[in-house]
Order: structure tokens, then C-alpha cells, then sequence
């Protein structure tokens, strides 16, 4: 057991007025700019008052005699956690996604500062919750989701995790052409990319291409089970479109790349993604890795 008092990391994204700050030179300036897309500056600043009253909340509820940080989601994957470090998530479901692949084993409380304006699938505690949250993290006793990730793996020894989904394909809007490899079966294809999808990410872009092909897979957050799905397959006399979806458990699906500037990528980040040109070879299966998410 560590000697050293528990550390808090509180991680956020930046509120709309922050990149407003950063990007306009005057308030005159914003609020032009604003009133183009139909928004406010008032309504704005509010947005980031009631943001910031929050963050102060749950800094408050954390004990004094803890240790604590606070980073962006840009700077996450440049800083260092630490194994018994307790995160703090406060934001959007998206947020935990961001974060949890550069985490291995860590604690993760997902806070929602807007109750009712998020889905709340992986935020699943209030601002008034932290204190108590973080006391039971602490202690062993808070209740715990290990919650499926997806990993990537290329032939010469990249790989990329995912908590959602991870997107093969072209990084325009180029067919992209390749080898799609799985259960025993094989085919050429061409068409707008496939995602690999994890049972967290089944109510995400996976849903949406589900609903649109009338089909269904067999998902679940925390069963080491992935899914498959082509979009758009293009039928031709050397493309097929018959191995469009499929669920990915022991055996990983195998995607071999045939064309330049492929991309593959995670939980929709496309500037954290790996190149996937001509001949690249990429193995995708369920991750020995687990998020592991705080649950009430």
C-alpha cells in the first residue's frame, strides 16, 4: 500500500469560451462571430460560469490532505498516470472515451456537470456525488464495470486502443480497398471503411449503421466480444459484399490494406491514427486491457 496520500485527476475539456479566448482577439470580435451561427456570448459565458462553479464543487469535495491535478483532454496523452491514481472524468460521455485508452487499470468517475444534457451512459455520477465516489474508490468499495476496449494491432508492431470503436479506411473520402479477413472466411472489398465496435460503442456509430441495415449484433460492455461492419460495401467483378458483419471474439478480425493513404484511428480522433497504406496488415480483437469505470 502507497504511503503517499491518494491523487486526484481531474481531467476536462476546454469550454466553448475558453477556444474563444484563444482564438479571438475581442469580445466584439466573438460575439460577431457568434451571432452568426445563432448563438450568444452571454449565453456562452454562462455556459462556462455554471462549468467552472461545478469544477470548484467536486475540487472542494476532494479531502484536503489529498493530492490533486487538473488536465485538458488535449494534454492526456502526455501525462503520466500513475497506477493508483483515481480519475475524475467531468464532461461528456465522449470524455471517458478520450481518456481511457491511455489509462491501464486506474479508477476511472465519470461526473456529469449538466444533468439531463448528456446521455449519462458512462458519466454516471452528479457533482454532489465526487466526495462520497472518490472516498469509495479509495477504499476498494465502489462499484466497478470492466468495460470491454478494442485494440488494434499492425504488422510491425503499432497498435491502438479503443473504447468505442476503431475506423479502417481511407483518410478522404476515397472508396478505401482492401482484404477484410474473418472466421474463416475472406474478401475483397470497396467501400466507405468498416468499424470494429465495442459494446460500449454499440449505441454509437455502430448504432447508426446498424439502423440503417435493418441488422444486429450481439454486444456487450463487458463481455470479450467485439462486432464488425463494413460500410457501404461495393459489389464488382474484384470486390465483394457479402462479409459485411460479423462479431470478433477469440480470433481477431484481419484487415490487409490495398491502397495509399488508409488511415486507422479510434473513438473518432482522426489525429491520433495510425497509416494504413498499401500491403500494411492490422489484426483487430477484444484488448486484455479494461476501462474501469466507477458505477453507483
Amino acid at each position: 500500500m502507497s504511503l503517499l496520500a491518494p491523487r486526484v485527476i481531474l481531467v476536462r475539456r476546454e469550454t466553448d469560451l475558453d477556444r474563444i479566448r484563444a482564438s479571438y482577439t475581442s469580445a466584439a470580435a466573438a460575439r460577431f462571430v457568434l451571432e452568426r451561427k445563432g448563438l450568444t456570448l452571454e449565453a456562452v459565458e454562462d455556459t462556462h460560469r455554471r462549468f467552472t462553479e461545478a469544477l470548484q464543487r467536486i475540487r472542494t469535495a476532494i479531502p484536503a490532505d489529498w493530492r490533486q491535478a487538473t488536465i485538458l483532454r488535449a494534454d492526456v496523452e502526455r501525462f503520466v498516470f500513475g497506477p493508483e491514481d483515481v480519475v475524475l472524468a467531468v464532461g461528456q460521455d465522449g470524455l471517458v472515451a478520450n481518456v481511457a485508452k491511455y489509462l491501464d487499470g486506474q479508477v476511472v468517475i465519470g461526473i456529469d456537470p449538466f444533468p439531463g444534457l448528456n446521455a449519462g451512459a458512462l458519466v454516471r455520477f452528479g457533482v454532489e456525488d465526487a466526495g462520497d465516489a472518490l472516498r469509495d474508490a479509495v477504499k476498494g468499495s465502489i462499484r466497478i464495470e470492466e468495460r470491454v476496449m478494442a485494440e488494434a494491432r499492425l504488422d510491425q508492431g503499432e497498435r491502438l486502443l479503443a473504447l468505442n470503436e476503431i475506423f479502417v479506411g481511407h483518410a478522404s473520402h476515397q472508396s478505401a480497398r482492401y482484404t477484410l479477413s474473418s472466421g474463416g472466411q475472406s474478401e475483397r472489398q470497396s467501400s466507405s471503411g468498416l468499424i470494429v465496435a465495442t459494446g460500449t460503442g454499440a449505441t454509437g456509430w455502430a448504432a447508426s449503421i446498424l439502423k440503417a441495415t435493418h441488422a444486429s449484433l450481439d454486444l456487450s460492455s463487458v463481455q470479450p466480444r467485439l462486432g464488425f461492419l463494413v460500410r457501404e460495401a461495393w459489389p464488382s467483378p474484384t470486390t465483394g459484399a457479402e462479409l459485411v458483419r460479423g462479431l470478433v471474439e477469440e480470433t481477431p478480425v484481419v484487415v490487409t490494406s490495398e491502397m495509399d493513404g488508409g488511415t486507422i484511428f479510434a473513438d473518432g480522433i482522426e489525429s491520433d491514427r495510425l497509416a494504413f497504406d498499401w500491403g500494411r496488415r492490422v489484426e483487430i480483437a477484444p484488448s486484455a486491457r479494461r476501462l474501469r469505470l466507477a458505477v453507483p
